[in-house]
């Protein structure tokens, strides 16, 4: 049962749930924002927030770690028995279920909500400079037209999974240009692991820009480079900014960074501090406010677009993916 950031279903999945198949289920979170985290919690809100809706707390409980470690058949955790790991958490309340201690291995690693002083672990070597793209240039971001309509990856609120339709495209000397007036965007995919110069691009519509572009690194399971905007000079200015910083999300507009988060590690992670990232995505969500996103995380939402199993369209550095039938697809069709 999920509860993340961008998809949430945990209401929805709960009624499911009784005294005959509890042990068959789970909690996973997929993709939480690192303020959600902070504020609300991890595993232990789908939790909290389970026996608020009604589920019985052991249940609730089990449904977090023996289930888990079951399913998964790790046979040393998810259970206060000798001889498992003694990955503990110490709480006062079954109910509230707010957490006063973490152990990990027998050891205390937090109270309180902080994390006890620990050394931090230097990342280098292989997961450093992992951004590896024949340089990109303005050009590819250039969308000519092949028909008067194209397929359009349509998003659905608080939902991972989108939708196909079929729209007349916008279009300026023969090129596809971003319909704001639609919220009809263009989105580019550039395949950042080989340098094969592919880049792949599309329509989105549930954005909501207005102005400017918006890119990361962070782009679901293959991690290239996703830039969604409403010019392609921005577009341009966001995707170089990425490889620039070696990895991270963007922010641009009139061809100037706005804002950025750097993430140097694999592309992927911050070697900062939580309340660092903290603050640099709460920025960059206003950020993307400002150039007319009306969504809480687009970044976030934008990184699912490329995951190519999950129905309906997508997008990866290979083109439209048909997600139903598994198959690249003609960006252009007829009505």
């Amino acid at each position: 049962i999920r509860e993340g950031t961008a998809a949430k279903n945990l209401k929805g999945l709960l009624p499911l749930v009784n005294s005959e198949n509890s042990r068959k289920f789970v909690f996973v979170t997929d993709d939480r924002h690192l303020d959600d985290i902070l504020r609300q919690g991890h595993i232990d809100y789908l939790v909290r927030t389970a026996i608020q809706l009604g589920v019985d707390p052991i249940r609730a409980i089990q449904m977090a770690t023996i289930n888990t470690a079951e399913y998964f058949g790790i046979k040393n955790l998810g259970a206060i028995v000798p001889g498992y790991c003694a990955d503990l958490v110490v709480f006062d309340d079954l109910k509230k279920l707010k957490i006063s201690k973490v152990f990990k291995d027998g050891k205390l690693v937090a109270r309180n909500g902080v994390i006890e002083p620990r050394v931090i672990t230097e990342y280098e070597g292989k997961t450093r400079g992992t951004i590896n793209v024949r340089w990109i240039e303005h050009e590819d971001f250039a969308l000519k037209a092949g028909g008067k309509y194209a397929k359009v990856i349509n998003m659905i609120p608080h939902q991972i999974v989108t939708k196909a339709t079929v729209e007349p495209v916008k279009q300026d000397g023969g090129y596809v240009s971003s319909d704001t007036e639609k919220d009809i965007l263009k989105i580019a995919v550039i395949e950042r692991h080989m340098a094969s110069g592919r880049v792949a691009l599309g329509l989105v519509r549930g954005f909501g820009l207005k102005k400017g572009a918006i890119a990361s690194s962070v782009s679901h399971d293959s991690h290239n480079i996703v830039v969604i905007g409403t010019h392609d000079g921005d577009m341009y200015a966001a995707a170089v900014q990425v490889v620039k910083m070696q990895g991270g999300i963007v922010a641009a507009l009139n061809g100037q960074i706005l804002e950025a988060l750097p993430l140097p590690v694999a592309g992927l992670m911050s070697d900062r501090s939580a309340e660092f990232v903290r603050e640099k995505q709460r920025r960059l969500n206003e950020v993307a406010k400002v150039l007319g996103s009306k969504l809480d995380d687009p970044f976030m939402a934008m990184s699912f677009l490329t995951l190519p199993p999950i129905p309906e369209i997508r997008i990866t550095d290979r083109g439209v993916i048909d997600a139903v039938k598994f198959k690249v697809t003609p960006l252009f069709t007829e009505k």
